[in-house]
């Protein structure tokens, strides 16, 4: 059959052009072994018996020719309209852009490809690619200025774009000892800065064989000349590709620094990578057979008599309809079963829980509650337990802390953090999480309790990142926390009872993304891309870390359906000013006021640690 065109993979004169001093029968010999060792031959000969097709159907008759198929989670993602700008690894080399061609195409028929040039070879794919110089180099650098502002100008017009901003396929990396893609391209950075489009971060599963990592090591041409054979090795295989949430561009605008913004990408794109199937994994769930049925709950009435029992002092805020109050446990034995109760059904919504049929404990007995009572709906909207770690120290020793149960404490430690207060167990019924003012509310009563209690500058307890999060949400929240919060010289002074273990490509990922694992709003956007529901950094640990709190260790606690606990400190001396003054009102002035006096009377401290060091034994 005649060729319809000429070869587009013939490396006919390349040889003669780079050593000219070679015999021209000899260079056409060597060209022709070079084609058909890097299979450029076959694919030469397979195209010039393709018929006559359009673009669609030309880039389904390549993939059906090399047997190569693949499955895209999330393809319902791609925006269907309006400038797109879609960012993706490169682990493969040629056919991910094929393959990207297809699944774009099918939602965005405008959508054109920035790669390499080579592929603008073949007539039928000349439209769709926008051809780069992916050598590198001064002269490619230049080379590239026009097809980069004809990126430019049609993201402006609203068209789709899609990106691989590494700029050459993953190799394997001697430093790293792994297989990973070189630092990505700040000039894609730029062009998503200029261009105001949403992005679409895709991550794709896999990488080149053990020939083409060997090759790179003893040249980087030698892997370029094998990229033709590694699309051929693929015949057989099914490719994964994973699409992530739609980004608005305003959601980046805090991030000015072209490469602090790519790095942000690559994080996303890698994590998706990694990530198993979202649709696969679902949420965690609700329900679980071994669980006990909940008990029934306090009558409305009998809990608004022990609360109207309770000494006007016990009121810390008046919000209205909802109030907050701290009791001990002889005060409101009814209301307690209640919080307990309650409790229980709000940690197993979200995949924790004792799997008792009410969440009370030993600790409840001697710890202080603080509880919102809604007066008109006569029911407990929140609580929150607190234990002043000093007096229960010296009661009880460690072992009546309940965060001992979870952490094991060198005596060094509670003597350097103490006067402190323990907190844990909180929780916002369910029917009142849509709000944010029930846990501000809670937060006042803290405030105020320690408004009341002024020497108590020091909160401390578990933080618990729910089983609704899936592993991977964990790993990287628990990575960044470690890197951005937390106090490594304290945390040597703890020891979780059951460890947390991250992954080691995930802590490996993180620390070459520093910069993009400093910023909570864009780490709690990676959450958003991984989690099904879209949820991003809990809550409660936020507003700890709005308090300046750190972390000290990480804990699986197999009472509690195996959620990871934080153990996290706050230092309220330490809190923005403005913060504190949010929870403690004019409160918040004296509180400071009076521990800038203590630091010049320590006479009172030495009392207190030789007390704790007595009490807080090892």
């Amino acid at each position: 059959m005649p060729l319809r065109h000429p070869m587009p993979f013939s490396l006919t004169g390349v040889l003669r052009d780079a050593l000219p001093l070679l015999p021209p029968a000899l260079s056409g010999q060597l060209e022709r072994l070079a084609e058909r060792l890097t299979g450029l031959a076959w694919l030469n000969r397979e195209y010039a018996s393709t018929p006559e097709l359009d673009e669609a159907d030309f880039i389904r008759h390549v993939l059906d020719l090399l047997q190569i198929d693949y499955r895209v989670s999330n393809e319902a993602r791609i925006p269907a309209t309006g400038p797109l700008l879609v960012v993706a690894n490169h682990p493969f080399g040629a056919i991910e852009g094929v393959i990207l061609a297809e699944i774009m195409g099918r939602v965005r028929p405008d959508v054109r490809i920035l790669a390499n040039g080579l592929l603008q070879r073949i007539p039928e794919l000349s439209q769709r690619f926008i051809g780069v110089d992916v050598f590198g180099g001064a002269a490619a650098a230049q080379r590239n200025g026009a097809p980069m502002r004809q990126a430019l100008r049609w993201l402006k017009d609203g068209g789709a774009l899609v990106v691989f901003p590494a700029g050459e396929v993953a190799h394997f990396d001697p430093l790293q000892l792994r297989v990973a893609e070189p630092r990505w391209q700040r000039g894609i950075g730029r062009l998503i800065q200029a261009s105001g489009a949403t992005l679409l971060p895709i991550g794709i599963e896999g990488r080149n064989s053990l020939l083409f990592q060997a090759a790179g090591l003893l040249h980087p041409r030698l892997r370029t000349l094998l990229l033709a054979r590694q699309m051929l090795n693929k015949r057989g295989q099914c490719l994964q590709l994973h699409v992530g949430r739609p980004i608005p561009a305003k959601r980046l605008k805090g991030i000015t620094d072209a490469a602090e913004l790519i790095e942000h990408l690559r994080l996303r794109c890698e994590m998706l990578r990694q990530h198993r199937d979202e649709e696969a994994a679902g949420l965690p769930g609700l329900e679980n057979p071994q669980w006990q049925p909940l008990i029934e709950a306090e009558p409305g009435a009998l809990l608004a008599r022990e609360v109207a029992n309770l000494p006007s002092e016990q009121l810390l805020v008046d919000g209205g309809e909802m109030r907050v109050y701290q009791a001990r446990a002889p005060q409101i034995p009814h209301l307690l079963r209640e919080i307990g109760r309650l409790r229980e059904q709000t940690f197993r919504a979200v995949g924790e829980g004792t799997g008792r049929s009410c969440d009370l404990d030993l600790y409840d007995n001697y710890y202080t509650h603080l509880f919102i009572w809604h007066e008109t709906q006569q029911e407990v909207v929140g609580a929150y337990r607190l234990g002043r770690a000093d007096d229960i120290l010296a009661h009880y020793g460690k072992k009546g802390l309940y965060s001992h149960s979870l952490f094991r404490y060198r005596t060094r430690l509670l003597t350097q953090i103490n006067p402190a207060i323990e907190l844990g167990r909180s929780f916002v019924r369910q029917a009142y999480q849509r709000s944010f003012s029930p846990l501000m509310l809670l937060w006042k009563g803290i405030g105020q309790y320690i408004a009341q209690n002024p020497r108590y500058k020091i909160l401390f307890g578990p933080v618990s990142i729910s089983q609704s999060y899936q592993d991977d949400s964990q790993r990287l929240l628990i990575e960044y926390l470690l890197a951005s919060h937390s106090r490594p010289e304290l945390g040597r002074l703890v020891k979780a009872r059951r460890p947390f273990r991250s992954q080691q490509w995930l802590s490996r990922l993180c620390r070459s993304s520093p910069t993009a694992m400093g910023n909570l709003d864009a780490v709690s956007d990676l959450l958003t891309q991984l989690e099904p529901d879209g949820k991003g950094i809990p809550i409660l640990l936020k507003q700890y870390l709005k308090l300046g709190g750190q972390l000290l260790a990480f804990n699986v606690d197999r009472d509690f359906n195996n959620a990871v606990d934080g153990l996290i400190m706050v230092d309220l001396t330490a809190t923005d000013p403005k913060v504190l003054q949010r929870y403690m009102g004019e409160a918040a002035e004296s509180f400071l006021a009076w521990h800038a006096v203590q630091k010049t009377e320590d006479g009172g401290q030495k009392s207190e640690d030789r007390i704790l060091r007595r009490y807080a034994t090892d």
